[in-house]
């Protein structure tokens, strides 16, 4: 099992031979070839939520397979869409039922509404990535949270959007060395906790999301290590372990002089 830097590098140094991988599984393939197959067939949205296929399908590339069982709260959703700025969408705190409800806007293209391209291949590239996301949880929690808030990283402008989405801010505190406890403090400090720190505008750079994300793997794998320490004082003149390798080492004493 790779440390928590190595596992994130080994998949995001080349995104798309890791999503390639992915997309040729077996399982993945035969899901993404039925929805694309299918999907432009539905006209409306009981025949959407209806299609269980589909639809669950739908619903695990917008991250939202936990919720796949609500049919009558995600008909709701579609139903009022995204065009009222009341809408019950619109209303929502998580912005996945939003972007769901634009992806599928039955409410503003009744019949049409599957025909775009984000609707086909564009949920299909969301249901791939949100799989490479979840096999790599499998093995290692971090790596998971650090190719989420990569993928998510464009998106955010303020530090509230950080503070809106439970695995973006678990990595930012993380990164930045700020203790779980600050979430129960007021909305406005622990904005300007998090300004003073990062910038968040630097999260749209590559460079700078590569080098942020480097800091949280790195000290996520000191807190969870890969592999537990063994046992004995005769292990601390044995040599490390072998999924700890030099450039993880000197990660750790970099972070640590920061």
């Amino acid at each position: 099992m790779f440390s928590t830097p190595i596992g994130y590098k080994l998949i995001a140094s080349d995104m798309t031979a890791s999503l390639k991988r992915t997309a040729e599984q077996p399982v993945v393939k035969r899901e993404s070839e039925y929805y694309l197959a299918t999907i432009t067939s539905i006209k409306s949205v009981d025949e959407f939520i209806k299609n269980d296929r589909i639809f669950k399908y739908a619903m695990k590339a917008f991250g939202l397979e936990d919720m796949d069982y609500a049919k009558a709260f995600m008909r709701k959703v579609l139903v009022e869409g995204i065009d009222d700025s009341q809408s019950f969408a619109n209303k929502l705190t998580d912005r996945r039922y939003a972007e769901f409800a634009e992806t599928f806007n039955f409410a503003r293209y009744t019949t049409g509404a599957t025909i775009f391209e984000r609707a086909r291949q564009g949920t299909v590239d969301r249901y791939v990535r949100q799989t490479l996301e979840l096999d790599a949880g499998q093995s290692n929690e971090g790596v998971r949270l650090a190719l989420y808030f990569q993928r998510k990283a464009a998106s955010v402008d303020t530090p509230f959007h950080l503070m809106a989405d439970r695995a973006l801010l678990k990595v930012t505190q993380v990164a930045l060395g700020i203790p779980e406890g600050t979430a129960s403090m007021d909305i406005d400090r622990q904005a300007d906790l998090i300004a003073k720190k990062l910038d968040v505008n630097d999260l749209k750079e590559p460079e700078k999301l590569e080098k942020f994300l480097q800091r949280f793997t790195t000290l996520w794998e000191i807190d969870n290590p890969t592999t537990p320490p063994a046992a004995g004082i005769t292990q601390l003149f044995t040599g490390y372990d072998n999924t700890i390798g030099l450039d993880l080492l000197q990660q750790m004493q970099r972070v640590r002089k920061v």
